[in-house]
């Protein structure tokens, strides 16, 4: 009896695992008719019914879905909608990195209006929303959220570490990165950092020789190759610290002071400088920086390397250990203040770079082909109708004004390469113009991508892959980065001042100063005085110490005197001047030119 009692036992145990794996696999494929349905707008908008089956269950009779509601909005949403509404959902849901209760996503979608007429004014940053009737911006929005919801309970059941191509199921969850709000990436992020954090107390000692770096003529002298050099053996565990820790103590030789957070901040700022910078060859600006036209003039792309030869191992560790500062950025809040384009950031979440991601930082990339393609096109529609030989005059076309053309391409940094082997010597000719074209675009979608993947094995050193994987680009940039500008109206929530008020007068003219008159380059060049980083934190709440401002009293004239900093307190003694104009004066004075550091970490 014993064991008939034992094997029903087992039998039951059984029975349960099934119906469990069966959910699991209905829940999958449910997901995959769902992404079907949000990213190919040519098929039919046919919902499974255990998907709105359970939407009554999951979302309430408030948020009631239906297959009609479905049908009669998706009309109104193509990819560019979608991706405003999903953004305006993600800025307006209370993103968080800990787990976000559904009633407020619930609260959220409640509050849309349910107006079967467009709301101009509410979306007024979201062109592709404005024309859209608020009922079928909220009834999309209940579909979000739906899958959502699905989408969480099945990422725990897959590898989403396997590279793109090794599996269709993966692949097909990652082309709906877009689709997956914010909040359910972050929060099943946040799990694996907490899982795979370094438990070690011991924090390094970096040494750091400013002197050096800063009259260095060597790649070797920056910064950044004294912290590579002594930390990269060690970085992938040594950088898996928890929020507002400190990766390494920064020693600076040669100087008293003692590393409380501000010579830590100070070290990352001045590596982020040399990095998008010509100290260092890892980085050089895009071509439209060096032609000044275009957009993105700003972003600085991997070096180029000859495409049929390795990288030098030095430069594949060194972007590694670019990638392991990514993560440390990522795991600590101490945020990198680096400019690096769109298709950098991509290739890093394993999304596929574009021609137009590369015409973003080259706007004459693809200039030539282009024209050529179109000279052939006007050619063979010429002869078309006057039934003339194709043949020949593509012949001419080429033998006339393409005759110095090979089988080359000029790269990103100017240098000339052969696409084939002997490709200096081949001229382009109508037979193989198209396999020219091809090779041609092939390269420029592929010329960073060994150096990006280096810079990526060194990120998911430091950080887990799978759910990163899922993050979009614009998501893993600010994550490491930061918004990209400097919140005045949140570094004002999280300021005490010791011995004024918001309301005083000279105070009040501080903060118009920042606000008004200062750029985003001098926002930046005031953090880094006053706290030895250039960036704020993403989030109220990442803040860990308050901004301080002190009166600085002064036995002559106030508005000759300049304001002092305490970097690793963050904190700013600021004198009373008497106008705007001059509290502008000093202080832009200050961010310039005043940056000689000692003993308790103070500019002055």
């Amino acid at each position: 009896m014993d064991l008939a009692f034992a094997l029903f036992e087992r039998h039951k145990e059984l029975i349960l695992t099934l119906n469990e794996c069966l959910s699991d696999t209905r829940d999958i494929l449910i997901i995959l008719d769902v992404i079907n349905i949000l990213t190919n707008k040519t098929k039919q908008t046919q919902l499974p019914e255990l998907f709105l089956g359970q939407s009554n269950a999951i979302l309430g009779e408030k948020l009631l879905l239906t297959q009609e509601m479905i049908d009669t909005t998706h009309t109104y949403f193509d990819r560019m909608a979608d991706g405003q509404l999903m953004k305006f959902m993600n800025q307006n849901i209370n993103l968080d990195w800990h787990p976000l209760p559904h009633e407020s996503i619930n609260q959220f979608i409640e509050n849309l209006s349910d107006e079967s007429v467009p709301d101009s004014t509410k979306y007024i940053s979201y062109t592709c929303l404005c024309d859209i009737p608020s009922v079928h911006i909220k009834t999309r929005a209940k579909l979000y959220y739906l899958f959502n919801i699905f989408i969480e309970k099945v990422l725990p059941m897959i590898d989403l570490s396997l590279s793109p191509g090794d599996s269709i199921l993966i692949d097909r969850i990652q082309s709906a990165r877009n689709y997956i709000l914010s909040t359910t990436k972050f929060q099943l992020f946040n799990d694996t950092l907490v899982k795979t954090r370094s438990t070690s107390e011991f924090c390094p000692d970096i040494k750091f020789d400013t002197v050096k770096a800063s009259l260095g003529e060597h790649p070797e002298d920056t910064m950044f190759y004294q912290a590579y050099k002594q930390s990269y053996s060690n970085a992938s565990r040594a950088f898996r610290r928890t929020m507002d820790e400190r990766a390494w103590t920064a020693v600076f030789i040669g100087m008293h002071s003692n590393d409380g957070g501000g010579p830590y901040r100070d070290s990352i700022t001045r590596m982020c400088a040399e990095l998008c910078s010509t100290k260092l060859p890892l980085f050089i600006l895009c071509p439209n920086g060096r032609t000044n036209s275009g957009s993105n003039c700003d972003r600085w792309i991997p070096n180029v390397f000859p495409p049929n030869r390795p990288i030098p191992d030095e430069f594949k560790n060194q972007y590694r250990f670019v990638g392991q500062l990514m993560g440390m950025a990522i795991r600590t809040r101490n945020l990198l203040d680096v400019r690096f384009p769109t298709l950098l950031w991509k290739q890093l979440v394993q999304e596929k770079v574009t021609i137009e991601d590369i015409e973003a930082i080259d706007m004459q990339s693809f200039t030539i082909i282009n024209q050529m393609e179109e000279n052939i096109k006007q050619v063979k529609i010429l002869n078309e109708c006057e039934d003339g030989n194709v043949n020949d005059d593509c012949d001419y076309l080429f033998s006339s004004i393409m005759s110095e053309l090979t089988f080359d391409v000029v790269s990103s940094a100017g240098q000339t390469y052969e696409l084939i082997p002997g490709g200096f010597h081949i001229p382009i000719t109508a037979a193989n113009f198209e396999d020219y074209c091809m090779r041609y675009r092939q390269y420029r979608i592929n010329e960073f991508h060994r150096q990006i993947d280096f810079i990526r094995q060194g990120l998911y050193s430091v950080v887990p892959s799978a759910y990163l994987t899922l993050f979009t680009a614009s998501e893993l940039e600010e994550a490491v980065c930061g918004k990209g500008y400097i919140d005045i109206e949140m570094l004002k929530r999280h300021t005490y001042y010791s011995s004024d008020s918001e309301t005083t007068s000279h105070i009040s003219r501080f903060w118009s100063v920042l606000s008004e008159m200062f750029s985003e380059e001098q926002k930046k060049l005031f953090l880094i005085f006053v706290w030895g980083r250039s960036t704020l934190p993403n989030r109220d709440e990442d803040f860990s110490s308050s901004f301080t401002i002190a009166r600085l009293e002064t036995s002559g004239n106030v508005d000759d005197a300049l304001p002092k900093s305490h970097t690793c307190a963050f904190g700013l003694d600021l004198p009373p001047y008497s106008t705007k104009e001059i509290m502008y004066e000093r202080l832009n004075y200050a961010i310039t030119y005043c940056s000689s550091i000692d003993n308790d970490w103070t500019m002055n």
